[in-house]
């Protein structure tokens, strides 16, 4: 294929970049360097003599490749002399004729030679830039996934990987090697034959390159197009199959399969043009190459007439050409993609070079252990947070959770309640004071260690797709089966587990959405539970559950802050009315504290809630 050609599926719908002018820059040396210092980290084994013989092998090829014509012409030329010494001609061209095959199949051989050597090297080096990214990726700030599509992401890194390769086999085997062998011929072509030569050369390749590039350029219009309907084609399509029961229950199997072919027609519109503009590249780029091919053998035609060379030389002139353009043959489609390329592992080394809100200190160290047999203790002192997209949030909330306690957070949406979970997780950082775990400053800690100390109950609990074994299992790998048995049975899981044909081995799919909202929960709370952390932390830990299972895992809760502190936030004010202290927040302050009883009595911001919630319950007459 000489073109840009290929199936729609293998089109990437990202906007070129403007190593040939388009609208996303892209600093090609930067890349390079960048792309030779994932090379460097690597770590394959034998990479500097690998990548050594493998440019050796390269650049043996191109050379080869143009003296192997030399040798044939040579042959060819014995032929016409000496006509009277048969044997001897015939020897003479069967030894050049050997030669040139000898010389031919090296240099065939050495680019395989060189992918077998090279293989390794690249694939550790499209490795650890996927590994290094992803692993960049989460340590990144809540703030930064939030504002990120998980899909767009985990496709940056893996075509920012993919890449590395494109780039690696395209430029500086392909593209790179094919620029030396273009110079390498030229000037063979001049010292044996004649300068004109060399032009004819320069000139074909010149003007095959020019034609390429812009008639590529003016193609990726055509390209977008068509990616752009086939996107929109496999979007409607699943759309519909996933909304199955919408469709069906509205009537509008019609609507969906009318949108679906009226997207496949805009499909083939845009499919017709593209390949109508990959034909026309293709033909330009042969006339081209016929025209240079038909000039170099006038030419040469010309100077043997005139007994300045041999009949074999102007074989060997055209083979040389020749050999010019079977690199040259993809150069349509290379074009495009190493573009592509470039810009795919610009966005993956832009994503590394994002910093971290929340990152360990260079002096960060371990949590000490628990000296409280009753659990951690959490401090928020005058802490302040803002969210930019918010214009209020925290301020100069002091709060102090001791050892063993369990301390509600409560109040009206966008009071602080989350950010406070998160400050004590240290998902984000206080902007002004500090939070403390055990009277160490979250910040001087290493995140690691402080997350084993704390765990988190979520409202919407998110699982793994694997087994509900191993997302119970995920707060603590280690722990073995009767502790992962114990933590389900706590959870109120133990029952629904043994009646599961494939029990603990059961897959919970994506999301862990085969389950129910209660029951994703009650595995939530298990894994929290398992982790045996110093504080708990319940984010509207049992929302989803009915009023029974609430109540058994209530009680299971209760037993469960034996020898922990527990923090929780919660809009039902009835499941942390026992709670040791319950804190009202407002608008990002702390406006009310105390138990359940004297809240009430006070008659403000808890005690409105509360009777409002309680009408809520009320039936109605």
């Amino acid at each position: 294929m000489r073109g840009m050609g290929g199936p729609p599926s293998a089109g990437r719908a990202a906007t070129p970049g403007a190593i040939a002018g388009a609208d996303q820059p892209v600093r090609f040396w930067r890349a390079m360097g960048d792309l030779f210092q994932l090379v460097q980290r690597s770590k394959a084994p034998g990479l500097r003599w690998r990548v050594t013989v493998a440019l050796v092998l390269t650049l043996l090829g191109k050379v080869l490749g143009v003296v192997a014509p030399l040798m044939l012409g040579k042959a060819v030329n014995q032929l016409s002399v000496g006509q009277s010494a048969v044997v001897a001609v015939t020897w003479a061209f069967a030894g050049l004729a050997i030669g040139w095959a000898l010389i031919r199949f090296v240099s065939a051989v050495a680019p395989q030679a060189r992918d077998t050597l090279f293989t390794p090297v690249a694939q550790a080096a499209q490795t650890r830039a996927a590994v290094e990214t992803f692993s960049h990726a989460l340590s990144l700030s809540i703030d930064f996934h939030q504002s990120k599509r998980t899909g767009a992401l985990s496709r940056i890194i893996d075509r920012g990987a993919r890449s590395m390769d494109f780039l690696l086999r395209s430029l500086v085997f392909n593209l790179a090697p094919t620029g030396v062998e273009l110079v390498l011929a030229a000037i063979v072509l001049a010292k044996a034959y004649d300068w004109r030569f060399a032009a004819v050369a320069l000139a074909t390749v010149g003007v095959y390159g020019y034609l390429t590039f812009a008639i590529s350029d003016w193609r990726i219009g055509h390209r977008r197009a068509l990616n752009e309907a086939d996107a929109e084609a496999a979007g409607r399509a699943v759309d519909a199959l996933l909304n199955y029961e919408t469709v069906k229950s509205f009537g509008g199997e019609g609507r969906a399969v009318g949108g679906y072919e009226r997207a496949l027609d805009a499909y083939g519109e845009a499919q017709i043009k593209a390949t109508n503009s990959l034909n026309l590249l293709n033909l330009i780029q042969s006339a081209v190459m016929s025209l240079g091919l038909g000039a170099m053998a006038v030419l040469a035609g010309a100077e043997a007439a005139a007994g300045k060379i041999g009949p074999g030389d102007v074989t060997a002139a055209v083979l040389i050409l020749i050999n010019l353009y079977a690199p040259l043959n993809i150069l349509g489609f290379a074009y495009r993609e190493i573009r592509q390329s470039l810009i795919d592992m610009e966005a993956m080394l832009e994503l590394r070079r994002q910093t971290a809100d929340v990152a360990d200190a260079s002096d960060a160290r371990d949590l000490p252990p628990c000296a409280d047999q009753r659990g951690g203790a959490i401090t928020f002192e005058q802490v302040s947070f803002r969210h930019g997209a918010r214009s209020e949030g925290l301020s100069d909330v002091f709060l102090t959770v001791a050892p063993g306690t369990t301390v509600a957070i409560v109040g009206p949406s966008g009071a602080g309640k989350t950010t406070l979970v998160r400050l004590a997780l240290r998902m984000i950082d206080p902007q002004a004071g500090r939070v403390t775990l055990d009277g160490h400053d979250l910040r001087d800690l290493k995140q690691a260690s402080l997350r084993r100390a704390v765990a988190l109950v979520p409202q919407d609990v998110a699982l793994f797709n694997d087994t509900l074994a191993a997302n119970i299992a995920f707060a603590r790998p280690e722990a073995s089966e009767a502790e992962v048995w114990a933590a389900a049975e706590a959870a109120e899981l133990g029952d629904f587990i043994r009646n599961l044909p494939e029990g603990m081995a059961t897959r919970v799919g994506e999301r862990g959405l085969k389950l129910s909202g209660g029951e994703r929960q009650r595995v939530g709370i298990a894994r929290a539970l398992l982790a045996e952390p110093r504080v708990l932390i319940l984010d509207e830990a049992t929302s989803a559950l009915d009023s029974r299972t609430e109540a058994a895992i209530q009680a299971t809760l209760r037993k469960a802050r034996a020898g922990r502190t527990t923090l929780v936030v919660a809009h039902r004010l009835s499941t942390i009315a026992d709670a040791d202290e319950i804190v009202v927040l407002r608008r990002g302050k702390v406006v009310e504290r105390g138990r359940h009883e004297t809240l009430l009595d006070a008659g403000g911001e808890y005690a409105a809630l509360w009777r409002r919630q309680t009408r809520e319950r009320e039936p109605a007459v």
